[in-house]
């Protein structure tokens, strides 16, 4: 059986779309990987063959370079938008979670030297680990969520969604007038600094808002 969406404690019936990305929305991260701070957002997508559950494990590629962890809020979208507001895009989400972007970082590297995409370094099997999402309701106040990931019982990511260069709601009312949100799509909103390559045995131990965790580890 494939990925399912699904709540905490609950099913979800969405289908599984497309994920929307978006790159250097913490300023402190665009710092660390030497990269300018964007003036509007760098967006990417991930396929839908590119998730899979965060829990209980995932796989990493072998022999392709580093992959490293880049830990985001995933925002499940609950109804189609095209060319939203930012209201409408808030009363849209129905869901809040996290999500990895993994990424081959020296296959990205090189991809960036020679001005190619990176679809490769993003999009491959099992480059997208998602939790269960939190419903929208019982989040509330989102502009003030947190995220932090533990590896080995040592901190590596930790930051707040106000630090996002552009915020959540604005950022999927941007998204939709580029191109249709549908239900089932996945937001992944950027990372805070602290990226770094992930191991075969790793474990892993995530937090949203400092009270929803999620435990993994990573096999090879």
């Amino acid at each position: 059986m494939g990925y399912r969406h699904r709540f905490i404690q609950a099913s979800c019936e969405l289908p599984l779309g497309k994920v929307v990305c978006v790159g250097r929305n913490y300023a402190e991260h665009a710092k660390e990987l030497n990269n300018p701070v964007p003036t509007t957002p760098i967006l990417f997508m991930k396929p839908a063959t590119a998730v899979v559950p965060l829990e209980p494990e995932f796989s990493i590629p072998a022999g392709l370079g580093e992959c490293h962890h880049e830990t985001e809020v995933a925002l499940l979208i609950g109804t189609n938008l095209t060319r939203a507001s930012v209201e409408q895009a808030r009363n849209a989400i129905v869901g809040y979670g996290l999500g990895l972007d993994l990424t081959l970082r020296d296959i990205q590297n090189s991809l960036k030297v020679n001005g190619h995409p990176w679809e490769i370094a993003k999009g491959f099997d099992g480059a997208c680990p998602l939790s269960a999402f939190v419903p929208a309701a019982e989040i509330e106040v989102p502009e003030l969520l947190t995220l932090k990931l533990t590896i080995n019982d040592v901190v590596r990511q930790s930051g707040c969604v106000s630090d996002m260069i552009m915020p959540m709601f604005e950022l999927v009312a941007y998204i939709s007038k580029h191109f249709t949100l549908q239900a089932g799509d996945v937001v992944l909103t950027g990372t805070p600094a602290g990226v770094g390559p992930l191991a075969a045995g790793d474990r892993l131990a995530l937090c949203l808002n400092g009270k929803y965790p999620f435990s993994t580890s990573v096999q090879r």
